[in-house]
């Protein structure tokens, strides 16, 4: 996830784009990006296994300010996305604007009175979408990595079961032969008596 959203800042500034802002959600995102010396404006560390939300508003608005402000052309979300166990693969999306897919999966024929106007409505329902797709993201990336830990401890389970079983062989078989050694030292004594 990390290479991706290299890839795309080195893409951008190839491109001339002047002003990228990163916020940063996680230690190990946030040490990323200042080791590139990106241009860190918010960020949140010590999530611990269970993200929440109350944490996170506050980076995020910064992004969601800084966008209403017209002060970026565009707002997106980096993660992985957790398809299964053995599968997470790196995903970066666009939050702001929406994007007219996004736009399509929402229309309808229905007409609503708003209260007090649908503007304020909108925008007010805009910030929780946005908060919810950073966090359902974030979640899809702490699932990511605690099935990347399990598959490696396995691994590391199976792997360790592997060397016992070696060693319990060579272990066998070295007595074996002391035995036997043993043996036919004891057979060679009697004989010589």
């Amino acid at each position: 996830m990390l290479r991706i959203c290299l890839n795309q800042m080195k893409e951008w500034e190839g491109k001339g784009v002047g002003d990228i802002r990163v916020t940063a959600i996680g230690s190990k995102g946030l040490g990323f990006m200042q080791r590139l010396g990106a241009k860190v404006v918010s960020n949140v560390t010590h999530l611990g296994d269970t993200p929440h939300l109350d944490k996170m508003i506050g980076p995020v608005k910064v992004m969601l300010d800084a966008f209403h402000a017209g002060e970026l052309d565009a707002v997106y979300v980096a993660y992985t996305r957790f398809i299964n166990t053995m599968k997470q693969e790196p995903v970066l999306e666009q939050l702001l604007p929406l994007t007219g897919e996004q736009l399509r999966q929402t229309e309808h024929g229905w007409d609503y009175i708003y209260e007090p106007d649908a503007r304020a409505v909108i925008d007010d329902l805009l910030v929780r979408y946005v908060e919810a797709l950073v966090y359902q993201s974030v979640a899809e990336n702490m699932a990511s990595e605690q099935s990347a830990r399990m598959v490696a401890m396995k691994a590391a389970s199976d792997n360790a079961g592997t060397v016992i079983n070696e060693l319990q062989l060579v272990y066998n078989k070295t007595r074996q032969a002391a035995i036997t050694k043993e043996i036919s030292e004891i057979v060679a004594g009697a004989a010589a008596v």
